[in-house]
C-alpha cells in the first residue's frame, strides 16, 4: 500500500523536509502512539559493481512523518495494536518482582531458621539472592523456616506445599 513519508530536513546540505511516496508493510501502535513499517525506494550496489533498486525498510512515526495517499484503503496492512489492558492488573496494580528472598535467623544453637519473604517485602533482607519457586519450596519445607505472612509468602507458597484442599478447612 502506498503512503506518503516526510523525509528529514538536511540542514549540511540546505535541504528542506522533502515528501516521497513509500510502500506501508506494517502498523504497530505503542504506548507513545503508532509507528508505521514503510519501504522507502532506494538503490544497492551490486558485487560486479552495477547499481540496481532496491528498498529501505525503516519505522516512523504517524501521523508526524507518514500520511495516507488519497482514495487508498489500508484495511489488509497487517496491524498490531496494543493488547487490551487488563481489569486484574488495573485491581491489582502491578506484578511484585518474581521469586522469593530467605532471611536467615541466628537464634543460638540448633538447626538453620529462616523466614521466607517476597523480594518487595520490607522486612526482606537487601540485596539477597532471589529464588526460584523450587528453591523456595524446599527452604519452605524446612521445619526451622516460617513463610512471611506480611508480604503474601504464606498465601503463595502454602498451597502449594499443603495442597488446595486444606484452604477450605481453616
Amino acid at each position: 500500500m502506498p503512503v506518503r513519508v516526510v523525509l528529514p530536513a538536511d540542514p549540511l546540505l540546505g535541504q528542506p523536509e522533502q515528501e516521497a511516496v513509500a510502500r506501508l508493510w506494517r502498523r504497530r501502535q505503542t504506548e507513545t502512539g503508532w509507528l508505521y513499517l514503510v519501504g522507502l525506494p532506494s538503490y544497492r550496489n551490486l558485487e560486479d559493481g552495477g547499481v540496481e533498486a532496491a528498498e529501505y525498510r525503516v519505522w516512523v512515526r504517524a501521523p508526524e512523518n507518514v500520511w495516507p495517499v488519497d482514495g487508498v484503503d489500508y484495511d489488509q496492512v497487517p496491524t498490531e495494536p496494543l493488547p487490551p489492558k487488563s481489569t486484574v492488573r488495573e485491581v491489582l496494580g502491578e506484578l511484585r518482582p518474581s521469586g522469593w528472598v530467605l532471611a536467615k535467623v541466628h537464634e543460638g544453637r540448633g538447626p538453620a531458621r529462616g523466614v521466607l519473604h517476597a523480594p518487595d517485602c520490607d522486612e526482606a533482607p537487601k540485596g539477597s539472592p532471589l529464588l526460584n519457586l523450587q528453591r523456595a519450596l524446599d527452604a519452605a519445607e524446612n521445619p526451622g523456616t516460617r513463610l512471611c505472612t506480611l508480604c503474601g509468602c504464606a498465601q503463595e507458597l502454602t498451597p502449594m506445599l499443603r495442597g488446595f484442599d486444606h484452604i477450605g478447612d481453616a
